[in-house]
């Protein structure tokens, strides 16, 4: 049976969760703002219950890393296939927690971002938000963003096409 020594088995992770930053963003300015906008629509809206067509995304970017997992584990596949599988599945959690937890508060925590990071991140978030059609946001990274001073000057200079009425609320 061919093994993947542990700590390249931990570098390929670390390494895959900072490659699917470049993925996510692509996914979500091309994909999700493109013709998969069918789906994300739902979270540009004031979400309805508990649950929103674009939750089906996790689902959908699960398959891959679960695919990975069990090949390199059970299938008999490479064996560096589970740890990338697995980096899939932790740049899963590190989504969950900042986009749903942090930024949406979808499940309650009493976290409050303190850190100039965690605002930046945040604050882009908010900012990609303040436009609700599928044309003309900002920032489609998750865990890298522009600072907000940039991402305000862009909306300026798009003269806000697609941005929602101020509520007050970020969604």
């Amino acid at each position: 049976m061919v093994r993947v020594n542990p700590l390249a088995g931990l570098l390929l992770l670390l390494a895959t969760v900072a490659a699917m930053e470049g993925f996510a963003y692509a996914m979500h300015r091309w994909v999700m703002h493109g013709p998969g906008w069918v789906l994300h629509r739902s979270h540009h809206r004031p979400r309805e219950g508990r649950f929103e067509l674009n939750d089906l995304y996790a689902v959908i970017f699960a398959i891959p890393s679960v695919a990975l997992l069990f090949g390199g584990t059970q299938l008999g596949w490479w064996p560096g296939c589970a740890w990338i599988g697995a980096g899939i599945a932790a740049y899963g959690a590190i989504y969950f927690g900042f986009h749903d937890v942090i930024v949406h508060r979808r499940l309650p925590t009493r976290y409050l971002p303190r850190s100039r990071y965690m605002k930046r991140i945040v604050q882009a978030h908010r900012l990609h938000h303040a436009v609700e059609t599928r044309d003309g946001a900002v920032s489609f990274g998750f865990l890298w963003a522009p600072r907000a001073a940039t991402l305000k000057a862009e909306l300026a200079r798009r003269e806000r096409a697609g941005a929602r009425a101020a509520t007050g609320a970020a969604r």
